[in-house]
């Protein structure tokens, strides 16, 4: 279970005193006891995936705007994040094989893009953030 990996490396981030690491590691771990919580029972793979994507998707969100304001040390704090955050999430996949995965599935120019993401979001779903999929599936139809 990835709550208690995350558990272990929080302990370690402490013992260590890395401050960065500690802050993202307690942000997921009580995101991820949040919904336990709310569910009333332990969380799936796909369920947790979807939770640190979430975070991913915020944190892509702060960096963004420090790049905006031209904060280079927000920036480098958000990377660093990221990264951390990208490291429980299975391998992401390239555009050609999401590509590839969307025709196998029967995505094809005459779908509208709203039956295309129908297909599309479970498929791949925590395999590629929801930016690519869109992109790639717009190529796909058009």
């Amino acid at each position: 279970m990835l709550k208690e990996i995350v558990f272990e490396q929080l302990k370690t981030a402490m013992k260590e005193k890395n401050v960065l690491a500690k802050g993202v590691l307690q942000i997921l771990k009580s995101a991820l006891d949040l919904a336990e919580k709310e569910k009333g029972a332990a969380l799936s793979s796909e369920e947790e995936i979807a939770i640190v994507n979430r975070e991913v998707k915020q944190t892509n969100q702060s960096l963004e705007g420090a790049k905006q304001a031209n904060r280079a040390d927000l920036i480098e704090q958000e990377e660093a994040k990221l990264e951390l955050l990208k490291s429980f999430l299975p391998k992401q996949l390239s555009e050609e094989e999401i590509a590839s995965a969307l025709s196998e599935a029967g995505i094809n120019k005459e779908m509208n893009m709203g039956e295309a993401m129908k297909i599309a979001k479970p498929l791949l779903a925590g395999k590629a953030d929801g930016a690519t999929i869109s992109k790639v599936v717009k190529e796909l139809i058009s």
